[in-house]
């Protein structure tokens, strides 16, 4: 692995794992502009029914994953948080030959999800609004 994949895997990793003070300094204007107690939920990570779409996402980040529900009433979008649940292992083999030369190369990846609090979390967004936060516990 080169110095500029490492790099880049890791400016990946951190753009997933921006904070919501980062969130809430690059919608400094927006943030601002809320009531004091939905301020404090932002900063805590935490989306209440009633929020916005806008103050969700500046709370909790981008969903792992986004679909949509539709009910008697209205359409739903639906964003999970923390999908794939537990742990991970993965496995990879490489191998490569150039000029008479021959490179062979194995990696092994592990990833979890515990510790994450956002980990296995539902939020149902509808008309704008979240209408529901759901969280299972292990």
């Amino acid at each position: 692995m080169t110095n500029r994949t490492v790099v880049l895997i890791l400016v990946a990793a951190l753009a997933a794992c921006q904070s919501p003070q980062s969130r809430i300094k690059k919608n400094q204007a927006a943030f601002d502009a809320f009531p004091p107690e939905v301020q404090q939920a932002i900063r805590e990570g935490r989306a209440e029914v009633g929020f916005t779409a806008e103050q969700a996402l500046m709370a909790l980040g981008k969903p792992s994953r986004v679909y949509t529900q539709k009910t008697a009433a209205s359409n739903q979008e639906v964003w999970e948080y923390g999908v794939g649940g537990g742990p991970s292992v993965g496995l990879g083999f490489g191998m490569s030959s150039m000029g008479g030369a021959s490179g062979y190369g194995t990696s092994v990846g592990v990833s979890s999800d515990v510790g994450d609090p956002r980990a296995r979390m539902r939020v149902v967004v509808e008309n704008g609004r979240v209408a529901s936060v759901e969280r299972r516990v292990k």
